[in-house]
């Protein structure tokens, strides 16, 4: 989270667009809410809302149909993609040459694999982490989404509960392993930012 996903999904679509080529944007459960991807520096995009049962096949086939070419597609969300939808994701790669494009988590708030970002690992071409760091409260690098409920990160629950990193009833915050196991999620924060500095 924070770390420039979405983000670099609009750019890359935005890239070979600026060059002619024709691209599908999927996305499946985007924090703004149904088909669309959205950054949380403010850039937003429509695109094709994925569920359990889109077929991707289906998909490309559809623009097919209406006649337009599909060059690559850019995956959003990827880590909640069924393993059988990233399955077909290679399988365009492999046999249509479309580019494919996935952007998404790796872990949950419990430090477990994803379903879908599992047979990501296991068919990608390319794994690359995103060199935005996202470092946690104490400076070092964040590698665990911490779920938090009333102030407490918790380990137990469904594995997918979207929700953002602003204050709220439920929200994720980024920690280093260290202080995602013991549970710390640092000072308090004063306002924007800015720690609290007694003087």
């Amino acid at each position: 989270m924070d770390c420039g996903k979405s983000t670099l999904a609009l750019q890359i679509n935005h890239n070979h667009a600026r060059q002619g080529r024709h691209g599908l944007l999927l996305t499946k459960l985007d924090r703004a809410g149904s088909a669309r991807i959205s950054s949380r520096v403010g850039l937003t995009a429509n695109a094709t809302e994925v569920d359990a049962t889109t077929d991707l096949h289906e998909v490309v086939r559809a623009e097919w149909r209406a006649g337009r070419r599909v060059d690559y597609l850019i995956c959003d969300e990827a880590q909640f993609y069924e393993p059988e939808q990233v399955e077909q994701a290679a399988d365009l790669a492999d046999r249509a040459g479309i580019d494919v494009y996935a952007f998404g988590l790796a872990t949950d708030f419990r430090s477990e694999l994803f379903p879908g970002s599992r047979r990501l690992f296991e068919l990608a071409d390319e794994l690359i982490r995103l060199q935005v760091e996202v470092p946690c409260w104490c400076g070092r690098p964040g590698q665990q989404n911490a779920r938090v409920v009333d102030g407490t990160v918790i380990r137990t629950g469904d594995q997918i509960l979207v929700a953002d990193t602003d204050e709220a009833e439920v929200r994720y915050q980024v920690l280093c392993r260290r202080h995602y196991r013991d549970g710390d999620l640092g000072p308090a924060v004063a306002s924007a930012g800015q720690l609290a500095v007694p003087l």
